[in-house]
């Protein structure tokens, strides 16, 4: 009996040190939302390069020479950033409010050692893929945009899992694994995009809500 006390204390004090260096009160459902925008802003997306497609009878707009030619500056090109920004920004917005809140209902700071550490390591990977697509699109080979947003958002998640709830490793090795999957397939990155950033993000994110708590 006393040595099965002692494990179970050793166990309690390797959790509350665990949790002291993790922050663990990241939404789950902030994930599920960020999926579902991501659903939309792929769908819109879509509607405007068919759009673009059927207005100048372009069936070659994702070759990968005329898809870098029409890309440019181009009325499309606007239309898909803009989509994109609202799409980081609703799914940030929410991420917080949500986060914040469950933060507030189990008693744990929003902004401590571990959110620092954890907003640290998963800004760092992020900017430097940002930095890497704007190469990509100076070279001219925005067909390989999509891939890498996905593979550097994966090495984020995993990078910045050891400071928060284990499955935002998984959600990252999946988004790794799906953009190196879409460098072989030139021209449909969005359906990648759309997969990683909205099919997983929802899967993962509604196991971290039924799991980890609301």
């Amino acid at each position: 009996m006393e040595a099965n006390k002692y494990l179970d204390d050793i166990s309690e004090i390797k959790n509350m040190m665990s949790r002291s260096s993790r922050f663990m009160s990241l939404s789950g459902l902030s994930g599920v939302l960020a999926g579902i925008y991501a659903l939309i802003g792929a769908y819109m997306a879509k509607s405007n390069i068919n759009t673009y497609i059927l207005s100048t009878n372009s069936s070659e707009l994702f070759s990968k020479t005329e898809f870098n030619e029409v890309y440019g500056l181009s009325q499309l090109a606007t239309n898909l950033l803009i989509i994109a920004l609202c799409v980081i920004i609703a799914a940030v917005l929410t991420g917080v409010i949500l986060t914040y809140n469950k933060a507030k209902k189990s008693g744990e700071k929003m902004w401590d050692v571990s959110s620092r550490r954890l907003l640290i390591n998963f800004i760092v990977p992020l900017i430097i893929g940002g930095f890497f697509c704007l190469v990509l699109m100076q070279y001219r080979v925005a067909g390989l945009v999509a891939p890498t947003t996905l593979i550097f958002y994966g090495l984020a998640c995993v990078n910045a899992s050891k400071y928060t709830l284990g499955k935002v490793r998984y959600l990252g090795y999946t988004n790794i694994i799906i953009g190196l999957i879409a460098t072989q397939f030139i021209g449909y990155g969005l359906y990648f995009w759309a997969l990683g950033f909205g099919v997983f993000h929802i899967f993962y994110g509604a196991l971290m809500y039924f799991k980890e708590g609301k």
